[in-house]
């Protein structure tokens, strides 16, 4: 994608089809790492892409999968498990992550600020 696109408040990142199912892929908007996660077709969520825990920017590289009724994401250094619906960090709370508003328009995602 050559151009990132705000309209009101929010900001194309990319085609669904540019992420494969069940993985994810970092996005910058307005100097931000954001890590974009697609889970099965059609269901969209994004966090933070820096892990306070390693101080680093990769959860975007981690696996997906579940604790429970959460869909997570475990980072790919230490291993802590983020909920992709709220950014919480279920090992250590405090070094939780934002999540953001995401949604699919056609076949575009958009990001919208994050949640909290």
């Amino acid at each position: 994608m050559e151009d990132v696109v705000t309209t009101n408040g929010w900001t194309l990142v990319c085609d669904l089809e540019d992420i494969v199912p069940n993985t994810g892929v970092c996005a910058l908007v307005d100097d931000e790492q954001v890590a974009v996660f697609r889970i099965g077709e059609h269901e969209l969520y994004a966090i933070d892409n820096f892990d306070p825990n390693a101080d680093a920017y990769v959860l975007s590289r981690g696996l997906i999968g579940s604790l429970g009724e959460r869909v997570v994401v475990a980072s790919p250094i230490y291993k802590q498990h983020f909920d992709l619906r709220t950014g919480e960090c279920l090992e250590a709370p405090e070094h939780s992550v934002r999540a953001w508003k995401v949604q699919l328009q056609g076949d575009h995602i958009l990001l919208g600020q994050p949640a909290r």
